[in-house]
């Protein structure tokens, strides 16, 4: 294993953990069987709700051997799996295995979000809740159009990280019917903390 692969999970863990006001509110609704696109190093454990069954993770960053992952998986109610792979590839489940699938800060960084969105909905059961929070391309006409002068450079050094994508237009062209978006902007520079927190379904 080469330093970078030592260093980023527990880099990202870092990062991410800034912004783990804005879970609880995200996946409070999560029940059943969960597929958790892009779990990371598993900051959403220890806040699914009681009715959460069963957590699956995927994610093509491997944590394996990452104390703090590894504590969160052992503490968690549930059974919890985790597999290193893109969710834009063939998803190795069945068609309606899952209850609700969940993505938090993911869609930015998938090279190919639209086919990932399509698999997710093939996996979630008809009816079935997609639940996530991301963020993309603001409302202020003025910060979008910094973010697609700086997006190509940003995509290099964020490693793959997207800021202009229309969250909201991805999920609906992925075959999703949106029930509740809340657009917001969280804490830090505007052009990264444009947020879009919503719940779809199945259509």
């Amino acid at each position: 294993m080469g330093l970078r692969e030592v260093i980023k999970p527990r880099l990202q863990d870092l990062v991410m953990g800034m912004m783990d006001d804005l879970r609880p509110d995200t996946i409070e609704v999560a029940e059943g069987c969960v597929l958790e696109v892009g779990f990371g190093t598993g900051r959403n454990l220890g806040l699914y709700p009681p009715g959460v069954k069963s957590v699956t993770g995927v994610d093509p960053l491997v944590t394996d051997g990452v104390a703090k992952v590894e504590e969160r998986i052992a503490k968690a109610p549930f059974p919890v799996e985790r597999t290193a792979l893109r969710a834009d590839g063939a998803l190795p489940f069945d068609a309606g295995r899952f209850d609700t699938v969940v993505t938090t800060w993911t869609l930015c960084s998938i090279p190919d979000a639209a086919k990932a969105l399509a698999e997710m909905r093939r996996v979630l059961k008809p009816g079935g809740r997609y639940v996530f929070i991301e963020h993309g391309r603001s409302e202020r006409e003025s910060t979008a159009r910094w973010q697609d002068r700086i997006n190509p450079i940003w995509l290099k050094i964020g490693d793959g990280c997207n800021i202009n994508r229309k969250i909201d237009q991805l999920v609906e062209g992925g075959g999703f019917e949106m029930t509740s978006l809340d657009r917001f902007t969280g804490r830090g520079p505007s052009i990264f903390a444009a947020l879009y927190r919503g719940v779809a379904t199945r259509a």
